[in-house]
């Protein structure tokens, strides 16, 4: 059997594909796991600075494996309890709390379709590139569900407002990629055969950032979108620049500014 999830790593950049194209990509318990452990992993991972986030083929994630699922509880005498499903709900939603806590950041190339849970890792991101053919929905109320699952209700209303959220939330339909573009849900949309290309400059920015800036960025941007006043935010930014002004990173970015070359940070 092929691995569920392929993790390439590259002087710094991790490139993470779901590996379930027959399927297209859809969640099912090996991928869950497999998601879970690798982003539990990148909590004290220095080695890593960057994710890419993507699926194989031409989708890049259908949501949760549904024929998969009801194959499962087919086989059971009862349906399963309040615990046991909630066990199963935490599993998925987990994967989304993971990415957010992880300091690096998330690049996520969306190609074809980002449904349900293929959605939530898209909103979990931090970057979102789309393809002409990227259609992205809530699928969950179209399947006897409420609308809000795995972070959707967090994540929409800060990304697109709450009226777009709304909208898509409660009735389940599609947003295309240039749709999506015009409401600031990506930050750009390439042909199919570009990804890769449009990624490039987004990596190379964020790997041209000290390490520990661009982690501490994340962890701001964090706190600051749930922030109580600006007064709390600027403590977190005033925090965090005294932190990297201290540091040998800090050093190294003002001499290569100053010699206008790229920065080389010691790997710690």
């Amino acid at each position: 059997m092929s691995q569920p999830l392929l993790i390439e790593h590259d002087d710094g950049v991790d490139r993470v594909t779901l590996n379930r194209p027959d399927s297209l990509n859809a969640l099912d318990p090996a991928l869950i796991d497999a998601l879970n452990v690798y982003f539990q992993s990148l909590q004290r991972n220095r080695d890593t600075r960057v994710v890419v986030l993507r699926g194989a083929g031409k989708n890049f994630c259908a949501g949760l494996d549904l024929k998969a699922a009801m194959a499962r509880r087919a086989g059971q005498q009862e349906p399963p309890g309040v615990t046991e499903s909630l066990d199963s709900q935490r599993r998925i939603a987990d994967i989304v709390m993971l990415m957010r806590r992880c300091p690096q950041p998330i690049l996520a190339l969306v190609q074809g379709a980002a449904a349900g849970g293929g959605f939530a890792l898209a909103l979990a991101s931090d970057i979102r590139i789309a393809t002409t053919s990227a259609r992205m929905n809530c699928a969950f109320i179209k399947l006897g569900l409420g609308g809000c699952d795995i972070g959707a209700s967090y994540f929409l209303p800060r990304l697109v407002g709450v009226s777009v959220a709304s909208e898509l939330i409660l009735t389940g339909r599609f947003i295309g990629a240039e749709r999506a573009l015009a409401v600031g849900l990506v930050s750009e949309v390439v042909d199919e055969d570009k990804l890769d290309d449009a990624a490039a400059p987004y990596i190379d920015a964020m790997m041209t950032a000290s390490p520990v800036g661009l982690r501490l960025s994340k962890e701001c941007l964090n706190m600051s979108v749930d922030a109580g006043s600006l007064e709390a935010a600027i403590a977190m930014e005033d925090r965090n620049q005294v932190l990297c002004s201290r540091s040998e990173e800090f050093s190294e970015g003002i001499r290569a500014f100053l010699e206008k070359r790229k920065p080389v940070y010691i790997k710690r």
